[in-house]
This record gives structure tokens, sequence and C-alpha cells, in this order.
């Protein structure tokens, strides 16, 4: 049996997780869930899936962890070092969906433990990508790619020739508003932005996608990820969302992987890999699709595009900088305070008037990210709605 820690799993990614979990529990043993702050679904999944621990990272709620997992023998635990304690348990496979820069700490002890990690945090490459990468080297770890379009690429490359690959093409969605002008955008809703067209996504990813600014973050995963220059790195608008990824090679062939819509599907490549397991997701029917459509981005639309891949040339600190402006931005449309437009030039605002020298460790990282925050910060208070 493998045995299973699931970082998030109260979230999208994590419930996905779950829920190819739930459907073969011959194959997998829970080791430990973690969660933010939602005791009740959390101690749900441990009971269900008998997990050894269950950790929620707001000590607040430990309480109702314990008091809801009484009696079952499962352990219950709060903070936020006990969720970096629950991946050292020795599980074989990490699910690693933790949102946001909250996730840096635990990731980077889930490398540190050595065994498999399925990455679905953007920012651990985004924010601490050669930290990362090189403690994964250090510890003997296989990095293994959730995002869909990661994964696809995954799938498609040749890794044992390198030199071989032209071209890594990443697909975009659009997002909501692809069609919609400047003058559209302004007056978009949190409501209007997080109502993905293709994907079930959080709030905070579903806004990265409806900016772009997703892509562009997946764009510095990409580099960390696979053996290629950032200017091997490519992005195509396609709106149905039916190829997930691409690999152009020298002679000029082009490798793409097709799937439906469904994070089920990565998660599963990820969790039976090297092998494969069987989905419950919608197979896909070319017949019905008919066609498919593709469209250069419009980095006059979507600036978040271009400020990604402007960070990702210059390298260093840029990318942290860059994540953390735009978790400050999107948390600040999202409560109301800024308008959709103004995600972009927080951030753009942000790196230019901070520019420190490149992390080598994870601390550097953090501190980097705490002081592009208290910039972004300060540029949203100029904001008016």
């Amino acid at each position: 049996m493998k045995r299973i820690t699931i970082l998030g799993a109260t979230g999208s990614v994590g419930s996905s997780t779950l829920d190819l979990i739930e459907r073969e529990p011959e194959r997998f043993e829970v080791v430990a869930l973690t969660a933010n702050g939602d005791a009740a679904k959390l101690a749900a999944a441990a009971i269900r899936t008998n997990a050894k621990r269950a950790v929620v990272a707001d000590a607040a709620r430990l309480p109702e962890l314990q008091e809801r997992l009484a009696g079952t023998g499962i352990e219950a635990r709060g903070g936020a070092d006990a969720v970096c304690d629950a991946v050292r348990m020795g599980a074989d496979w990490t699910m690693a969906a933790i949102v946001g820069t909250a996730g840096l700490k635990p990731v980077m002890a889930a490398l540190e433990a050595g065994g498999t990690v399925a990455l679905a945090n953007k920012e651990s490459l985004v924010s601490a990508g050669d930290v990362m990468t090189a403690a994964a080297r250090a510890h003997g770890t296989t990095l293994l790619p959730v995002d869909s379009e990661h994964n696809a690429v995954f799938q498609c490359l040749d890794r044992t020739a390198p030199e071989r690959v032209r071209r890594i093409i990443l697909t975009a969605s659009g997002g909501p508003f692809r069609t919609r002008s400047l003058d559209e955008m302004r007056a978009i809703t949190p409501a209007q932005a997080v109502a993905h067209p293709n994907w079930s996504m959080g709030a905070k990813i579903s806004v990265d996608s409806a900016t772009l600014m997703n892509k562009g973050l997946e764009l510095i995963e990409a580099f960390h990820l696979f053996p290629v220059a950032a200017d091997q790195l490519d992005v195509i608008v396609h709106a149905q969302s039916v190829i997930h990824s691409m690999v152009e090679y020298v002679d000029g062939s082009v490798l793409a992987q097709l799937g439906s819509p469904d994070m089920r599907i990565p998660i599963a490549y990820a969790l039976a890999w090297p092998d494969r397991m069987e989905t419950p997701c919608e197979r896909l029917d070319l017949a019905r699709i008919a066609r498919l459509d593709f469209e250069e981005p419009d980095y006059q639309r979507f600036p978040c595009l271009a400020l990604a891949q402007e960070a990702l040339k210059a390298g260093g600190a840029r990318p942290a900088i860059l994540n953390a402006a735009n978790e400050v931005a999107v948390a600040s449309f999202l409560s109301g305070a800024v308008n959709f437009l103004e995600i972009a030039a927080i951030v753009a605002d942000t790196l230019s008037r901070y520019d420190p020298p490149a992390p080598d460790t994870l601390d550097a990282v953090l501190a980097i990210d705490a002081e592009a925050r208290r910039h972004a910060v300060e540029r949203v208070k100029d904001c008016v709605v």
C-alpha cells in the first residue's frame, strides 16, 4: 500500500485527491491530513480514510478538531509547526496543495523528508524555485507536477533528451473575460471573477486565471520543473481547455496531452505514477467538441502575463516579489478594496519599488515575501474604488 499525506486536504485539489483515494482504499494508507481551519471537513475526511493524524494549521480550531475526533483513535494536532511535523511521518507520497506562501515551509519539510511530493502549490517554485529544487536534489525527492498544464508537459516530455525540445507551450483558457474590453473589465466584480468557465477552483486561483497571472506563474514553475531556458517557454490561449499543454521538438513534432477539464486526471497520474489508475472523469468526445481553437494572448488587456514573463527573465528575487504583490492585490480585490484592473497595477508598482538581492535560503525568500507584501499593502491604500 502507498502511504499518503495530503497537505490542504479540504481544498479543491485535496478533496479531489481524497475522492480518488477513497475509490481504491486497498491501494492507499492515509498517514496524515492537514487543513487551514475547516475542522469539520477535516475531521470527516480523517474518519472516512482512517488517517493516523489530522492537523489544523489554525491552532484556535484544534479544540473543535479534537472534539470531532474524540474516540476515533485519530491523533489531532494544531498549529503551523504541526503541519510541518505531519510530513515527517514517513509517507511515500505527499500531496502539497496548501494555497499561497503558507505552503512554503510545509513543502520544504516534505522535500527534505524524501519520497515523492506531488506539487500543487505554485508559490513553492514561483517564490523559491532554486531553493526548492536544490532541496529535492539533495534529499533524492521525486517532484511530480499536479497542475494540469505541467502534468501535461510531464507526460509529453522526453526527459532523456532535453536538447531535442524546442519549446514548451502552456495553454491558457483565457479566463471568463477573454473577450471583454478594458472598459468592461473595470467594472468586474469578485463574483464574476471567481466563476471560471471550465474549471472548478478556489477563489484566488480563479482570479489569477481571470487576469492571466495564473499562466504567468505557471511559466515560472515550468522553468524550474523542466530542463529548458526561459525563452523556450510559450503561452497560447485555448478557450476549450481540451489540450492542457504541448511540447514541440526540434524535428517539428508537437506532442499534446488532451483530456476533460477535471483535476482528478492529473492528480491520478501523479498518484499512480509511473503507472496509471482509473478515474471517474468524463471521457473526451472529440466528435462532439468538433474543433479546437487557439489565439495569441492579449498583453494589453492582460498585463499580468507580461509582468510574470519579465520577472522570469530577470530572475533573482523578482518572481517572489511578483507573487507576494499579486496575493495582496487579489485579496484586496476579493474584499472589494480595489477594482479588477488595479491588480496588475499594484504588482507593477511593487516590482518597481523593491529590488533586493536573490535569495539563497527559504528564510530569505520569506523575508522578501514579507517586505514585498508591505509595499503592496501601501499601494493598495492609494486605490479608490
